[in-house]
């Protein structure tokens, strides 16, 4: 049997959420305990929340909604690879060192953010790590399709739009909040299939590698 890696956040009231954004609301409103024919839960959050992709209305007026992805991209092999703690913005130079392979069209970068998971850390982490607009401008040229990164953004703190920009105007599938503390670099299969929410900027994902 293949290794299988979950690498989705759980969603739950507790999990860290974008500044700003609604926390998560997770309930129950009918309760067999209470008399209920059956348990039904209500949930309430972003399309941000968690493990997401963006899509490119997210930051593009009139760009591609949630619902519009191609599937093509959202499945297939993705290569894995892991930066030094030392990294605290990822640049061109960075991702040239990392040694992504020239065939490679999907990649999920492991940073340092990966410990927030790892800690279970409640609060938001500003410092976290993001690709900069040198890095996302690379990564269009090489021809990359789809973009994951272990926090929830991949452009820095306060600095979302140069590097979004970059990459949804090359129509390129970001994926944002994959936990992968678990995850040795290398090559798997991505499954990755966010809701399909009729005309959003975004939508919440399972996601899961599969050993190649």
């Amino acid at each position: 049997m293949k290794k299988i890696y979950d690498v989705s956040l759980t969603i739950t009231p507790q999990l860290p959420v974008w500044p700003k954004d609604p926390q998560v609301i997770l309930e129950r409103v009918h309760k067999i305990e209470e008399g209920a024919n059956a348990n039904v839960s209500r949930v309430a959050m972003s399309v941000h929340t968690g493990t997401h992709v963006d899509a490119p209305y997210h930051f593009l007026p009139g760009g591609k909604t949630i619902e519009e992805l191609p599937l093509d991209v959202l499945v297939g092999s993705v290569q894995v690879v892991e930066l030094p703690d030392s990294v605290s913005m990822i640049s061109k130079k960075d991702l040239e060192e990392a040694g992504i392979k020239p065939d490679t069209t999907r990649l999920l970068v492991k940073t340092r953010n990966s410990r927030y998971w790892a800690e279970k850390e409640a609060d938001f982490q500003p410092n976290f790590v993001g690709i900069d607009l040198s890095g996302s401008e690379w990564l269009v040229q090489k021809g990359i399709r789809l973009l994951g990164i272990d926090y929830l953004s991949v452009a820095p703190y306060k600095r979302s739009r140069p590097t979004h920009e970059a990459l949804l105007k090359a129509n390129m599938v970001i994926l944002e909040g994959v936990n992968l503390t678990d995850v040795p670099a290398g090559e798997y299969l991505l499954v990755c299939l966010p809701l399909k929410l009729g005309g959003s900027d975004g939508a919440p994902a399972r996601v899961i590698l599969i050993e190649e």
